[in-house]
């Protein structure tokens, strides 16, 4: 109920402009968000490094308005990668495709992330390409396949595991050698298209994880469920899985706890790490996530 009530408040319009305008924004965001500006978020990536943890940059922001808007997207993201290129650091960026026109053009979209997957092969990185609401799959995937067909390496998917058709994905891309982020999904969907239980969605997850571990490039299993961290563990070991054919992943933020377990025990790790003011609907998303990241909030607001 909680989870649903978030999500819902996620697509509030005018609760995002009241927020996103608050002078108190910042003590809601702090834990989540790296800051406003790249600087900043620059910052958080050289600190994580020091940790021996690597990170991938969000620029926030989705759905755009309009084709110029989705230029500047574009652009941003740019001077993101140069920024991460010239500051020497081994990190990624990850973006939505609304965010570059998907709404808009299809056509216009892939030209926009074409420029930076070209620039992140030139840098021997790669763009990590969020999945959305189950509206956007089908296309999401036409580009991402669009794109490693053109880039090879250079771009990973994003597959939730709590919609009934990802096994057929994970396989699909799998097969043609593109990397995979898995994740449980985030997104308000319809009983037809998604698992409606955590309990089925957390089963449909390791399921899709084993697979991903057994035959995916490089893939990442992102997640903050210690039991599933525990199960990655121990399948990896049975099946004699190398720690460097594959890393986990988290959120800024969340879990610092399995963050230095992880890295203790010698384990790849990438932070998700998200800069911008358009933070609001990634906030409300992380709180739907884990309802227990509002008593730790209101803890720290009270404290203040």
């Amino acid at each position: 109920m909680l989870r649903q009530a978030f999500l819902y408040l996620s697509q509030q319009s005018w609760l995002r402009h009241w927020m996103e305008n608050s002078p108190l924004s910042q003590r809601f965001t702090a834990r989540f968000v790296a800051g406003q500006r790249l600087e900043e978020g620059i910052r958080v990536l050289q600190n994580l490094q020091r940790e021996k943890i690597d990170a991938t940059l969000d620029f926030l922001g989705e759905n755009v308005s309009t084709l110029d808007e989705a230029a500047r997207s574009r652009d941003n993201y740019l001077k993101a990668q140069a920024a991460i290129r010239e500051s020497g650091l081994p990190a990624t960026v990850s973006i939505k495709l609304t965010q570059f026109g998907l709404d808009f053009s299809e056509e216009a979209c892939l030209n926009n992330v074409t420029q930076l997957v070209e620039f992140a092969k030139g840098m021997n990185s790669l763009v990590e390409i969020d999945m959305e609401s189950s509206d956007y799959t089908d296309r999401t995937l036409r580009i991402v396949t669009s794109l490693h067909k053109r880039f090879g390496g250079h771009v990973r998917a994003v597959i939730q595991a709590y919609l009934f058709r990802s096994e057929d994905d994970i396989r699909s891309l799998s097969a043609l050698g593109i990397p995979v982020r898995l994740c449980k999904g985030a997104y308000r969907e319809p009983p037809s298209v998604a698992y409606p239980l955590k309990s089925d969605v957390d089963t449909n997850y390791v399921k899709l994880m084993k697979l991903l571990l057994d035959e995916g490039s490089d893939p990442a299993i992102a997640s903050h469920d210690e039991t599933i961290l525990k199960q990655a563990r121990l399948y990896a070991r049975e099946r004699k899985i190398s720690p460097a054919r594959f890393e986990f992943q988290m959120l800024y933020g969340i879990r610092r706890d399995l963050q230095n377990q992880l890295t203790g025990d010698g384990y790849r790790l990438r932070l998700y790490v998200p800069y911008g003011d358009a933070w609001y609907p990634y906030f409300m998303r992380r709180l739907a996530e884990r309802p227990a990241n509002v008593v730790f909030i209101a803890k720290n607001l009270l404290r203040n």
